[in-house]
């Protein structure tokens, strides 16, 4: 049997803008400090930081090992790397809402939050995509998202702006 395509879906600056207007309302505590996801949850969350006004905002880079086709199930269950992490003392007694674009498998957002729970921090996730059917994480799902949907999404921030997508102005 064939796999059926994935679904793919461009997001527009004024949907971005809706879905964090959906997100802020929902919050139920303030936070302190912010964890942004390189590469994903570095714009969505200096949009939410700036309606928010927190300044404490840290950045977390995370990799998993490379999956081989016939090693995929193993890949899965292999430890992050933390190429960048925040010092524990800047999370330390802090409510911490860690933000990324999308939660599809749900691996990186999670390891992110276990290791600012293990730094002392109360950390809580925020993302502007749930995907519940690439989810690993059984009904765990984030503590804050905008929309369900079961696409590959695109951001603004990722449309291809190569040189020739570029338009110069008379100077």
């Amino acid at each position: 049997m064939k796999p059926e395509p994935r679904r793919n879906e461009i997001i527009s600056w004024e949907e971005v803008d809706k879905l964090i207007d959906h997100l802020i309302p929902q919050f139920k505590r303030e936070f302190t400090a912010m964890v942004l996801i390189t590469r994903g949850g570095i714009i969505p969350g200096g949009l939410l930081a700036e309606a928010m006004d927190i300044t404490h905002i840290l950045t977390a880079a995370v990799d998993f090992p490379a999956q081989m086709q016939s090693q995929q199930s193993a890949a899965f269950m292999a430890w992050p790397e933390f190429i960048q992490f925040p010092a524990d003392d800047k999370l330390r007694g802090r409510p911490t809402l860690i933000v990324d674009d999308v939660w599809g498998s749900g691996r990186t957002i999670t390891a992110v939050k276990n290791r600012v729970s293990a730094a002392g921090g109360f950390p809580e996730t925020c993302v502007l995509h749930f995907n519940p059917y690439r989810n690993l994480f059984g009904n765990v799902r984030p503590d804050y998202y905008a929309a369900i949907t079961d696409a590959f999404i695109t951001y603004p921030w990722e449309v291809d702006r190569g040189t020739d997508q570029v338009l110069l102005g008379e100077v």
